[in-house]
């Protein structure tokens, strides 16, 4: 065919193309604009086209692109210690993507065990509905059939249970099981958050039995619920965590970072990344770093949250034929359908307003962190017209 793409057939894209960004707008070819609540999937934390990381990006690029971890890459030794200083951790290995950074994760657990003789301890347990990347260990580790089915054996070694189950969690633990790997929002799963109390729970249990907490923060961190990273609610901390997406603000960039202790087996030779860390990405993340940890930008977060949360609630009351619940935190939040979620979103576009499909029914929200308030009423206001439209939809459908 003439027509035939020569990319893989792997995307079911929207027919949409974007020239240009400025903030929280992406420009079409026709010049259409388009309020972007999607954030490249949370990605582009400070919207795009943001002067600062332009401005790094450019200086950097003057400079050199990539040397690889042969040599020392001063940009990473700056954002590791702005990484470990903000967290609980002591070390950072950086990387690509956010299936990367859970990688390592991954890695880093196994190998810690393995470091203090107990090879046999390489089990981790994960939560239904969960996911963690798109590599053979990754969909292993978020167990979903659709995610795995025609890609030979799941990798061994990891358990998933019900989501929010502790009784069927600590049946799972055995003398093989290294650690629990979890997201304390479920993304890609329907924006389901985990409760403080569980979260608790779960770092008490790795303590009792010896495991490591392995976080997934790849959506939920850098910011987007309101503090740097979600597990910050809970006042629980991660013996290791998964960082992506927000990190870069638009450019590939992940880390794992990890207790000294857990990353105690991580030695010289055990892992390793051509491009990881490459100087591109430390002067972007430095970048991010400036603006998501300077005065009062979190409190911004949590403002413009109150103003989405606050309008969706309002919106969930007056269509409840559309909208069942709404979900999340911060600006990671969810709007669980009552009708199919792919009308709603394409009522949505048809406002044009961009947002993120997800499991259980549920349309994604994540508008970038510099979103203001008037930016999240226009929002407000185009999902209301698009739910408007729904309902006079359905009750011509049933007249």
């Amino acid at each position: 065919m003439a027509d035939a793409t020569p990319l893989y057939d792997t995307y079911a894209r929207a027919p949409l193309r974007f020239e240009r960004g400025e903030g929280v707008w992406l420009i079409a070819e026709d010049g259409t604009r388009y309020l972007d609540f999607a954030a490249g999937v949370a990605v582009n934390s400070l919207g795009h086209a943001h002067p600062h990381l332009v401005s790094a990006l450019k200086e950097q690029a003057d400079k050199v692109w990539h040397l690889s971890n042969l040599y020392e890459v001063p940009g990473q030794e700056s954002l590791s210690r702005r990484l470990t200083e903000a967290t609980f951790a002591d070390k950072v290995f950086f990387t690509n993507s956010g299936a990367e950074a859970l990688e390592c994760a991954i890695k880093t657990a196994r190998r810690y065990h393995f470091a203090k003789g107990q090879p046999e301890k390489f089990h981790i347990i994960t939560f239904e509905g969960a996911f963690h990347g798109r590599t053979l260990a990754t969909i292993a580790a978020g167990g979903q059939a659709k995610y795995l089915e025609g890609f030979g054996p799941k990798a061994p070694g990891f358990y998933q249970v019900p989501f929010g189950d502790m009784g069927a969690l600590k049946a799972a633990i055995s003398e093989e099981t290294a650690a629990i790997l979890i997201e304390p929002i479920q993304g890609e799963g329907g924006i389901r958050t985990v409760s403080k109390e569980f979260l608790q729970e779960l770092r008490a249990l790795c303590d009792e039995y010896g495991m490591l907490l392995i976080l997934d923060e790849v959506q939920s961190g850098v910011g987007r619920t309101g503090k740097l990273f979600a597990h910050e609610w809970a006042g629980v901390t991660p013996d290791i965590m998964a960082v992506a997406k927000g990190i870069g603000g638009g450019f590939p960039l992940g880390a794992c970072l990890a207790t000294a202790e857990a990353a105690s087996g991580m030695v010289a030779g055990t892992h390793g990344s051509t491009y990881g860390g490459n100087p591109l990405a430390m002067a972007v993340g430095n970048a991010v770093m400036d603006v998501i940890m300077a005065d009062d930008f979190l409190q911004h977060v949590r403002d413009v949250s109150l103003v989405f949360r606050q309008g969706l609630a309002s919106l969930a009351d007056r269509f409840p034929e559309i909208i069942e619940e709404i979900r999340g935190e911060g600006l990671m939040l969810g709007i669980k359908a009552k009708v199919p979620s792919a009308d709603l979103l394409k009522a949505i576009r048809a406002e044009r307003l961009l947002a993120v499909p997800a499991g259980e029914n549920v349309i994604r929200l994540l508008p970038p962190l510099v979103t203001t308030a008037e930016e999240a009423r226009e929002g407000l206001a185009r999902l209301e017209r698009a739910a408007e439209q729904l309902t006079a939809e359905r009750r011509q459908a049933s007249a």
